[in-house]
C-alpha cells in the first residue's frame, strides 16, 4: 500500500479495501515522463501529473483521480429542500494529464474523477450510497467519467484554471463508486447506480 497523504485518498483506498477490489495506488511522490510530453513543466523533462489509483475490472480498468472536498455542517440541518452544495471543480492540468493517461493507457481503460466528501456533520440522508468512517470522521463517494465531465466542464476561474460542473450536470453526471459488494459477482468499476437527484 503506498504512503497517502491526504485523507480523501486514505478513505477511497479503505473503501476499495472493504469492497476487496484488486487497485493499485500510484506512487504520487515520482514524475513520470512520457513520450512527447509538453514542455510546460519547469524541469522540460516532459512530466505529466500522476493519477491516484488504477482499479482493475473484469471487462474496464478504472484511471482514478481523487479529489478531496468538504461538506460544511450544515446551519439549518432541517430547513425543508435544505441540500449541500457538493463541489467539484478540478484543474484544467487534472483534466489534461488523465486525459493523455486514459490515452497511453488505451482500450479497456477508463479515467474517472472520484470526489470524496469529508462531512462536517452526519453525512446527509439519502444523498450518497457509500460513506466511509476513518479516523472518527465520515467520507462520502462520487464518481465521475472524464469524458463526462469534459463534455460539461465550464471555466470556473482562468486565473488558477480550474473547470466544475453546474450542479445540475454533477447531480445527473455523478454516480456512486458502486462496485458489487458481493465478490462472486463481476466487477464492472464504477458507475451503474442512479443519479443522487433521482
Amino acid at each position: 500500500m503506498a504512503q497517502r497523504r491526504h485523507p480523501a485518498e486514505r478513505a477511497f483506498e479503505r473503501l476499495l479495501r472493504e469492497l476487496r477490489v484488486p487497485y493499485v495506488a500510484v506512487n504520487e511522490a515520482r514524475k513520470s515522463l512520457t513520450p512527447h510530453a509538453p514542455r510546460r513543466d519547469t524541469d522540460g523533462a516532459g512530466a505529466l501529473k500522476n493519477f491516484d489509483f488504477i482499479v482493475y475490472g473484469d471487462d474496464t480498468n478504472l484511471l482514478v483521480e481523487v479529489k478531496g472536498r468538504t461538506i460544511p455542517r450544515p446551519k439549518r440541518p432541517h430547513a425543508p429542500g435544505s441540500r449541500p452544495r457538493l463541489e467539484c471543480w478540478v484543474t484544467m492540468d487534472d483534466v489534461e494529464a488523465l486525459r493523455r493517461w486514459q490515452r497511453l493507457f488505451g482500450p479497456g481503460y477508463e479515467a474517472v474523477f472520484v470526489f470524496v466528501y469529508r462531512c462536517e456533520g452526519p453525512p446527509p440522508d439519502g444523498l450518497f450510497a457509500e460513506v466511509i468512517e476513518l479516523n472518527g470522521e465520515w467520507f462520502a463517494v462520487r464518481a465521475v467519467r472524464l469524458d463526462d465531465y469534459e463534455h460539461r466542464m465550464t471555466v470556473r476561474s482562468p486565473k488558477w484554471r480550474t473547470v466544475h460542473l453546474a450542479q445540475p450536470d454533477f447531480e445527473r453526471l455523478s454516480r456512486p463508486f458502486a462496485l458489487p459488494a458481493d465478490t462472486s459477482a463481476p466487477l464492472g468499476p464504477v458507475p451503474a447506480m442512479e443519479p443522487i437527484s433521482a
